[in-house]
């Protein structure tokens, strides 16, 4: 079996066209953050499977599904490409500066909530996140709290940012079945949403996303690509 790999602001995922199971991501995955899975595809669609490094299975990620509209895109030429994950759809239009811009669909917001002394803001993005308001140095003690809480008996993906001016957000996030990750798309849609909504650019340790939030749905700039050729799998 083979993938070829790829990254999104430090993001790295394999893309593999074979059937995948739990055992075989815990066996393939390396240092990669998941494997996305293409279980079918024609010339400006495919549907995927997004597995963790553990195992699991995610229901959503921005990334992901950038890196899997654009290996579509290098192949068949396709300026749009519709991503399938589960039941939800990602549109991702290719544009002519090299990045891509994702329409990931609607954004849930809930009440601020507190649990172990930690103020925290659920947003839903077709995955569970708990977005903490405050220095991202603190992730290294919030996300073992919350990721792993009862309170999300599925897990949740975890992130502490800081609104740095009007249109600039920094952010560190833990993502559910991954750890700590250098970026994620999904994760900068959640904390602009949690910090207020409206447009932002999200600056994670492996680079920025921007996101626009509009009528209660999440659009979403960045860019992706191959990092090196095929790698076999065993």
């Amino acid at each position: 079996m083979r993938s070829s790999r790829w990254q999104a602001q430090g993001n790295v995922y394999l893309v593999a066209e074979e059937p995948l199971s739990e055992e075989l991501v815990r066996e393939e995955v390396g240092d990669a953050d998941g494997i996305l899975e293409v279980r079918s595809r024609g010339d400006d669609w495919l549907e995927i499977v997004i597995w963790n490094p553990d195992g699991s299975s995610a229901e959503m990620s921005g990334n992901g599904t950038r890196i899997a509209a654009c290996w579509l895109a290098a192949q068949t030429g396709a300026s749009e490409v519709v991503v399938r994950v589960g039941p939800r759809e990602v549109r991702a239009l290719m544009l002519e500066d090299g990045s891509v811009e994702q329409d990931l669909g609607p954004v849930s917001v809930g009440e601020p909530e507190q649990v172990e002394g930690i103020l925290f803001t659920p947003v839903d993005v077709g995955n569970p996140h708990a977005v903490v308001e405050g220095d991202p140095a603190e992730l290294d003690w919030v996300a073992p709290v919350l990721a792993t809480h009862p309170r999300f008996p599925n897990g949740t993906n975890v992130q502490v940012a800081r609104r740095v001016n009007g249109s600039s957000i920094e952010a560190r996030v833990w993502e559910r079945g991954v750890g700590e990750t250098s970026a994620s798309g999904s994760s900068a849609v959640a904390v602009v949403a949690a910090l207020g909504g409206g447009g932002a650019d999200v600056s994670f340790p492996g680079g920025t996303i921007h996101v626009d939030l509009v009528a209660g749905r999440a659009k979403l700039i960045g860019n992706a690509h191959p990092v090196d050729a095929p790698t076999p799998l065993s």
